[in-house]
């Protein structure tokens, strides 16, 4: 085994023990406190998650655009490639909520830390009823001020994809009323999907400023298209340029080649 593949593996052992451990120790003081006091245990979790990166794999992260992160409710709009996605602006938020399979409710001790933050749990086959139910929770969560996040792709991506945005953000934006802040970020060059491997280099999160609530959808789907993926293909060629002997995945290098040629380089 390589000392790389060395570095993922611990990193991954410690991960989950950390996640694991961490739930089961702090449960008594977590369902104790009221919920969003509650959640600066998670909080703390992603931070620690952070340090893990860059302590045992060496991967660091530079966050632009916290600056753009508004008051009040909003929905985060980040591109999805990995788990990390999923934990890494926590520490940023004020009061995030999820829409999750309501499978997911039902794993022990994960399913009741995401109850006591009022998750959303929702049917993926469900129509009808059960749909304007989540829409309802949904908008309740939003008036209390807290911060949707969903990703407009629906699924994870590897870096450099076809992107496949799902109208249903067009809809919530339209709904709910709120700014929409896109997020751009190729963690998935560092985390990649289905795969065990972590690697070491540097990597950027950017915020976007947030599209403000009024735009008709059909204008505002293509305004988050287009900015989202031009900051996209902004930071992955950054990425590729800082992190030379980072192994890129096809649909990467494909892009990356696509940019070149667009550009006449």
């Amino acid at each position: 085994m390589t000392m790389l593949a060395l570095r993922a593996h611990l990193f991954n052992v410690l991960f989950y023990a950390n996640l694991i451990i961490r739930m089961i120790v702090l449960s008594p003081i977590y369902f104790f406190l009221p919920r969003k006091l509650a959640f600066r245990i998670p909080k703390a979790w992603a931070r620690s998650n952070h340090w893990l990166m860059k302590t045992v794999v060496g991967t660091t992260i530079e966050i632009e655009g916290l600056e753009h992160i508004p008051d009040g409710g909003y929905i985060l709009a980040p591109k999805h490639q990995s788990f990390w996605d999923v934990y890494a602006l926590l520490p940023w938020m004020d009061d995030p909520v999820y829409i999750l399979k309501r499978e997911l409710m039902w794993i022990p001790l994960f399913g009741w830390y995401a109850a006591k933050q009022r998750m959303i749990p929702v049917n993926r086959g469900a129509r009808g009823k059960s749909m304007v139910k989540v829409m309802q929770r949904t908008a309740e969560e939003m008036r209390n001020g807290r911060q949707l996040v969903i990703y407009p792709e629906g699924t994870r991506l590897p870096p450099g994809a076809e992107p496949q945005y799902k109208y249903g953000i067009a809809r919530l934006y339209r709904d709910l009323n709120v700014p929409v802040v896109p997020v751009a970020v190729h963690a998935g060059l560092f985390w990649p999907r289905r795969s065990m491997m972590r690697y070491p280099g540097h990597y950027k999160l950017r915020i976007l400023p947030p599209i403000l609530p009024g735009m008709e959808p059909d204008a505002f789907f293509e305004k988050l298209i287009a900015e989202l993926e031009t900051a996209s293909d902004e930071l992955l060629v950054d990425a590729a340029r800082t992190n030379p002997d980072l192994p890129l995945p096809p649909t990467a290098k494909a892009r990356l080649e696509a940019l070149a040629g667009n550009s006449g380089t």
